[in-house]
């Protein structure tokens, strides 16, 4: 309401305030392949994976390319987990590691990333950024020209997180593809600026498979304010039933 009707010069100051507070930290994108029904994987264990699964679902891998496509388009941040990075089979030894344009930032706690998986990703990645409150994590005794150490006591603080990449390293966005718990403490946290989401045409099911947010439940009332609304920015229909939705989020 003050933003509306207030005069010239005080809206301008609002919008000057706002601008230097997101850019304290980096603009930060959820980019997530989903079921219709939200499942970002084919079941609740590692075995099941959707970038595994999806293949050989006839009905499902004739679009799935498109999904790769805007993937390739995405920022030159990217962060993720260790556990989906091990998950992926990255702490087996490879001998051809493709060197791609993209940095990663790697949260890693318990770890579930072990020296090989560390080499893997640092001859792929211009830089590594491993995230960790682990002081036995592997990465602290690697020596690696590409390799930076985010450390925390006992708890990540993501706001901290963000703020650290962009003034200390200068990273000014990132795409996000963690799993659906750290996707809900980033969302709760207010630290999620936009959505790219790209539906496939598949109903998965299961009530412990991992969604595009998991977290805790909310049950009282004061838990509401951990919704997070949505504005649609665009809606795109894909080849093969898949669709790609763009939202802002309303923080």
């Amino acid at each position: 309401m003050v933003e509306r009707h207030a005069p010239r010069t005080i809206r301008r100051t609002l919008s000057a305030m706002k601008n230097h507070t997101m850019t304290r930290r980096t603009h930060n994108t959820l980019f997530m392949l989903s079921s219709v029904d939200g499942k970002i994987s084919t079941g609740d264990i590692d075995k099941r994976d959707a970038d595994k699964d999806f293949p050989t679902i006839k009905g499902v891998r004739e679009g799935l390319g498109q999904y790769y496509a805007l993937e390739r388009r995405t920022d030159l941040h990217s962060l993720n987990t260790g556990r989906v990075m091990a998950k992926l089979g990255m702490n087996k030894k490879k001998k051809n590691a493709t060197k791609v344009p993209v940095s990663f930032v790697i949260v890693d706690n318990k770890p579930h990333l072990n020296k090989t998986g560390l080499d893997n990703l640092l001859k792929k990645c211009k830089t590594l950024y491993v995230v960790t409150t682990n002081t036995t994590h592997p990465a602290l005794i690697l020596k690696k020209e590409n390799l930076r150490i985010v450390q925390y006591n006992k708890k990540i603080d993501f706001p901290d997180l963000f703020s650290q990449l962009r003034k200390r390293y200068n990273v000014k966005r990132i795409t996000i593809q963690s799993g659906g718990t750290l996707n809900a403490t980033l969302l709760r946290e207010g630290l999620i600026d936009e959505i790219s989401l790209v539906v496939a045409p598949a109903l998965i099911g299961g009530a412990n498979t991992p969604t595009i947010v998991d977290g805790s439940s909310l049950r009282s009332d004061n838990d509401l304010n951990k919704i997070r609304a949505l504005k649609l920015q665009r809606c795109r229909k894909l080849n093969n039933s898949y669709l790609h939705l763009t939202y802002r989020v309303l923080n």
